[in-house]
């Protein structure tokens, strides 16, 4: 962007033929200057700020050096939020520009907090917006001793804002370097999460991971930090015995679940990604579990899921990395939950395909199944008739980049090398079509056709 390498921007391309939104630091408004490495668009979060009817955009930039007494805070990030009006987005928009301190005045804005890391946002079941800022390199002071990237989170609810990190009252775990806490998040109308992926589990279990349920209820100044989880020094947490580099807690999602007997959707459920988890004698193979939350705090875990689970198509490969991106989602939450309905997505970046090294894969799963790979499906682009157009090629790394609706999901592969897709390129693929009930079709965006820009690199960064 303006010749700055990495500097970032986010496209917003709205359906119908309607056109494309550009934005970044260079966007008339931003009070910012495109810089190199800022990465503008690193994530994305989108709700109705300002309760006027239309989306506002929240973008982050965890790399973006603020100023300061003549000098930069190196990576210290910041965030902007983009407010939406009913003729579109971006120039002409009000914006507002946060540094950490600008955020919560009762924080310091510092050198690689990476403010703005991840985001989530959306509406309470009581009806207020709700915005979650993570910083996984701030460092937090416990016991007199200050901890290097223990990490902590932004919470803003209405108009009122908290900072979270695990020395709060009722946060499960300790605060230790390197937690990172604040570095994956998601969450519903009802909960959300946070995942700590450097988490240290026992005496010497480094990087080994872990993740924080809350609900939006506000207590003792914080939100209400419901379940702690981790897979245990011993295996007594979660499957699976925490070890290091695990980095449980990389990538997460939650989904709304009503649960039969119940009259709402009164449950979530969480998948959580543990990219660097070794099965068996393979490392870095990878695992997803699946956890469903009750109100109470209650949790219970209903997959353990790596490519030796039952059915599950293929089989564990060093360096595949399994569970880098999961994207979980119900596809109708008006009926009770069930294998019909909920659907997960694991990302799979590392897996050759063909012989194509790091290719990458997505691997589709009905966690509620009774037998978890009874209906799994491998999305690649390397098959003839894939709902994944387009031609393998080596460190693709497909499977890196995830989301999902109730009707679609979204698969980027930025680093694709194809080409005519070599500046990156975004699958959006009905439900239906991979559940096998219709066919849609898969929509593909590429710069440089349909309105989008024939310019920058990395295009399909989602999730």
């Amino acid at each position: 962007m303006n010749g700055a390498v990495r500097a970032g921007l986010v496209r917003i391309m709205l359906g119908g033929g309607k056109g494309v939104f550009e934005i970044s630091q260079a966007t008339s408004g931003m009070n910012a200057t495109p810089e190199r490495g800022d990465q503008f668009g690193y994530s994305r979060a989108a709700y109705d700020a300002d309760d006027d009817g239309c989306t506002d955009l929240v973008v982050g930039a965890p790399y973006e050096d603020v100023p300061q007494d003549g000098g930069n805070l190196i990576d210290a990030g910041g965030i902007w939020v983009i407010h939406g009006a009913p003729t579109g987005i971006g120039a002409g928009s009000t914006i507002e520009s946060y540094t950490q301190h600008q955020f919560d005045t009762n924080t310091v804005t510092e050198a690689y907090d990476r403010f703005g890391f991840a985001l989530q946002s959306g509406t309470t079941s009581a009806g207020a917006s709700y915005l979650v800022t993570g910083a996984p390199g701030e460092n937090i002071t416990a016991d007199g001793k200050d901890y290097a990237d223990a990490g902590c989170i932004h919470y803003l609810q209405g108009p009122t804002r908290y900072t979270v990190n695990q020395d709060d009252p009722g946060v499960p775990g300790v605060v230790e370097a390197h937690d990172r806490f604040g570095y994956s998040l998601t969450g519903t109308n009802r909960y959300f999460a946070v995942g700590a992926p450097g988490e240290t589990i026992g005496d010497d279990a480094v990087f080994a991971g872990a993740v924080t349920v809350f609900n939006h209820t506000i207590t003792d100044g914080v939100p209400t930090a419901l379940a702690g989880l981790d897979q245990g020094a011993s295996g007594e947490g979660l499957a699976g015995t925490a070890e290091s580099n695990d980095q449980f807690g990389t990538s997460i999602d939650m989904t709304s679940y009503w649960p039969s007997g119940q009259t709402y959707n009164s449950d979530a459920l969480l998948a959580i990604g543990t990219p660097g988890e070794a099965v068996g004698t393979v490392t870095n193979s990878g695992a997803v579990s699946m956890i469903r939350i009750q109100p109470s705090g209650a949790y219970t875990e209903l997959a353990a899921i790596d490519a030796s689970s039952d059915g599950v198509d293929g089989y564990p490969t060093e360096g595949d990395f399994f569970g880098q991106r999961v994207a979980l989602t119900n596809t109708d939450t008006s009926v009770v939950s069930s294998d019909a309905t909920i659907r997960l997505a694991v990302g799979i970046p590392g897996r050759d395909v063909g012989g194509v090294k790091d290719a990458g894969a997505v691997q589709i799963l009905r966690p509620l199944d009774t037998s978890i790979g009874a209906n799994d499906k491998i999305l690649t682009r390397a098959s003839s008739g894939s709902v994944l157009p387009g031609r393998a090629t080596a460190r693709d790394y497909t499977g890196i980049s995830l989301t999902s609706g109730s009707a679609n999901l979204y698969v980027g592969v930025p680093y694709s090398k194809e080409s005519g897709t070599s500046k990156g390129v975004l699958y959006v693929i009905p439900w239906s079509d991979i559940n096998g009930t219709a066919s849609t079709g898969t929509t593909t965006y590429v710069p440089g056709a349909g309105g989008i820009p024939d310019s920058g690199t990395s295009f399909g960064v989602v999730g």
